[in-house]
Parts: structure tokens; C-alpha cells; sequence
């Protein structure tokens, strides 16, 4: 069973993104578990004088589903031509330890304008070591009106191109389980990449 850890980064109740992200459930292959992180909005500011202390334990946590996923899928919205605040703040608190190093990462980007932050996301997650390539960027944008799981799932445009992305990132997060796999099994999850 693989594990994808979901973030999405808006705070907002009835999100797009998160509607993006559980259609991305949805059509997920049914060997591969989902676990939403839904801590975003009670981390703490980011401190680096915190992380030479005992980390909060929100961040704790949050480095631990890292830690714990085999893959992250995020989807999240672009404010002023950058990410929010709020998603920003969790990926600084990712910069200091070695929960993303090596891991797959995937970004779905549901507005075409969406450029700015879907650009900088990648760039923050190639500085903390996470495996970016091409399978890192699912452009799926959505359709007009009202937007709901069930409508993007009814959408074939939306799904298939969601699926297709899907399904690439799920094939290279199979084959960095199963290399590690080979060398080391757990402790591989979290070793710092030696390239």
C-alpha cells in the first residue's frame, strides 16, 4: 500500500483545491491510501530559534506525516502572484529537517493565471531536497462554475487530465518505494539523498 500524504494549501472552508484534491482520491489506484493534512491552519509562525529547542508539537506532527508518506501531493491557490502565507509557512517548516529529501512530490495547478505560486512551490521543494521532474506539475484546470468533488469528477476534461497526472506521479512514487525498498526499507524513507 502506498502512502500520499495530501496538503492543500487553502485555509478556506468549501476550497477548489481541496475539491481537487479528493477527486485526486477518488481516481487514485486502489493500492495507493490518502491521508489529508489538515494541520495547516494551527502551525506556528515558522522560528528558526524554535528548531533549536524542542520543535511545537504541531510541527512535530507535521514532519512526522511527512516523514511517514511515501509521496505528498499538494494542490493550492495563488494569491498577489505567490503562495499564501499560510501554505509558505509549512513548507519553512520542512527546510530544517529531512522528512522531504528524496521523496516524490506532485503540485496540481487548477487555474491556468495560477503560474506564479505553482513555480515557486516547485522551486522550494527542489532547495529542500525534494524529488521535483517532470511528473511534479498536474496542470488541471477547472471547469467554470460551482466546484465540488462530484462536479470535477463529472468533468471528463478535468478527470482525465487529473488521472493522467495522477497516474505518473503514483508510477514514480511505486518505483522510489521500490528502490528503497531494496536498500534499506524504513530507514530509507527519511536518509538524506547522497547524490
Amino acid at each position: 500500500m502506498l502512502r500520499i500524504l495530501s496538503l492543500c494549501g487553502s485555509l478556506r472552508a468549501g476550497s477548489s483545491n481541496a475539491a481537487a484534491l479528493a477527486a485526486a482520491r477518488a481516481l487514485a489506484p486502489p493500492d495507493v491510501r490518502f491521508a489529508p493534512y489538515d494541520g495547516l491552519g494551527g502551525l506556528p509562525h515558522f522560528n528558526p530559534d524554535l528548531e533549536d529547542a524542542a520543535l511545537p508539537e504541531p510541527a512535530r506532527r507535521f514532519r512526522e506525516a511527512v516523514a511517514q508518506a511515501d509521496g505528498v501531493l499538494i494542490c493550492s491557490p495563488e494569491y498577489a502572484h505567490g503562495m499564501p502565507g499560510a501554505f509558505k509557512n509549512a513548507l519553512d517548516w520542512l527546510v530544517g529537517g529531512v522528512e522531504m529529501n528524496g521523496k516524490p512530490v506532485a503540485v496540481i495547478n487548477i487555474s491556468p493565471r495560477a503560474v506564479h505560486a505553482h513555480e515557486q512551490t516547485l522551486e522550494v521543494l527542489r532547495m529542500i531536497a525534494a524529488d521535483v521532474g517532470e511528473y511534479s506539475s498536474i496542470l488541471a484546470p477547472v471547469p467554470a462554475g460551482p466546484v465540488t468533488e462530484a462536479s470535477l469528477l463529472a468533468d471528463e476534461a478535468f478527470s482525465g487530465k487529473l488521472a493522467a497526472g495522477l497516474a505518473a506521479f503514483v508510477d514514480v512514487v511505486r518505483a522510489v518505494v521500490d528502490t528503497r525498498a531494496g536498500e534499506g526499507g524504513e530507514a530509507a524513507r527519511i536518509k538524506p539523498s547522497e547524490g
